[in-house]
């Protein structure tokens, strides 16, 4: 297991990079590999797809993973979890992540909460591979919760270092994605490669037009429908989507299903309306974090804030049926291929 294997935490979207009345030659070519617990794929010009581009994904792939995996001991998160309530000199981009992670706890109210990683151990969904099979006791989920407030993490982004209190530490897996395409794709940039669409556990990043010219085009899954099936298609360009949904992993005892999302501000499973969300941003980490953000605040808070902060997003929501509807802001449908 490694930082992204978040076990089908990330509602897939589902790459769109052929379409069958195109000719052959301007088809994007796709190279795709695992690594970090998920598998990861770019489509590219044909002239691109080679083994120095392969190895340029790879080797940053690599790179983050001994910044942020939970999984790796002496990575510089690990590191920092270890901490004894010292300051701890921190990598620039674990800084950068840390402190993305804490304004947007500040602006959800917490229900974003980067120091989350004892209540995701508690349930089962943590690094050490432990899983349940019925709820921790209530005292249990009290006593995770005391080593979980994000303002208490003490982040000094001037000298790029950092001090938790005994016991809290931090969980970056609903960012840690994004952030990786955000640096994979200027890696590839520095390169002199403009033109891709990169995805890693389910999120992308789209960078220029395909090789016909046009705009990528992504399909966002639907609960109901099987792969090939698609309700909704969304138009990337320069730009980002990030996915969280809360249907595919978890558990059920008695009868009630938890789900892997947790809302760190009760310290159980999110129980709502809300099956899905999908946000496109500028940045893929923005994209990443806002829809674990947007699914745990739910279908009320979350359109709320969303409209607030004019984000594009798309809300899956359960209807009473059994089945599910879609809402979208105004802000996504403007990418919506017609």
């Amino acid at each position: 297991m490694n930082w992204l294997a978040r076990a089908g935490c990330a509602l897939a979207l589902l790459l769109l990079t052929a379409c069958a009345n195109r000719p052959p030659a301007v088809q994007p070519a796709r190279l795709s590999g695992a690594s970090m617990g998920t598998t990861w794929s770019a489509s590219l010009a044909p002239g691109y797809a080679n083994a120095h581009v392969r190895a340029l994904i790879e080797d940053e792939l690599a790179r983050l993973t001994a910044l942020l995996s939970a999984w790796e001991p002496d990575s510089a998160l690990s590191r920092l979890n270890r901490g004894s309530g010292d300051w701890q000199a921190l990598p620039a981009e674990l800084t950068q992540v840390l402190g993305h992670a804490l304004e947007l706890a500040r602006t959800t109210g917490g229900a974003y909460d980067p120091s989350i990683a004892p209540l995701v151990a508690l349930w089962g969904f943590g690094p050490d591979g432990a899983r349940r099979s019925e709820p921790p006791s209530a005292a249990d989920i009290a006593a995770a919760r005391s080593r979980v407030d994000w303002r208490r993490v003490e982040l000094d982004a001037a000298r790029s270092r950092a001090r938790l209190p005994p016991g809290m530490q931090i969980d970056v897996n609903s960012l840690g994605p994004g952030f990786a395409l955000d640096c994979i794709a200027a890696r590839l940039r520095a390169h002199g490669i403009d033109d891709f669409l990169l995805e890693l556990g389910g999120e992308l990043l789209a960078s220029g037009r395909r090789p016909d010219g046009g705009d990528w085009h992504v399909a966002v899954e639907h609960p109901q429908q099987p792969i090939g099936a698609y309700d909704l298609v969304l138009r990337l360009r320069a730009a980002a989507l990030g996915s969280s949904g809360g249907y595919h992993s978890g558990f059920i005892h008695a009868g009630r299903r938890y789900a892997h999302t947790l809302d760190p501000r009760s310290g159980e499973p999110v129980q709502h309306a809300l099956a899905a969300v999908t946000v496109l941003a500028a940045h893929a980490i923005e994209a990443d974090a806002l829809a674990a953000a947007l699914l745990v605040l739910g279908p009320d808070a979350g359109w709320d804030y969303a409209r607030a902060h004019g984000v594009a997003a798309v809300f899956t929501l359960r209807t009473g049926d059994g089945g599910y509807r879609r809402r979208l802001t105004p802000q996504m449908r403007a990418h919506v291929a017609a």
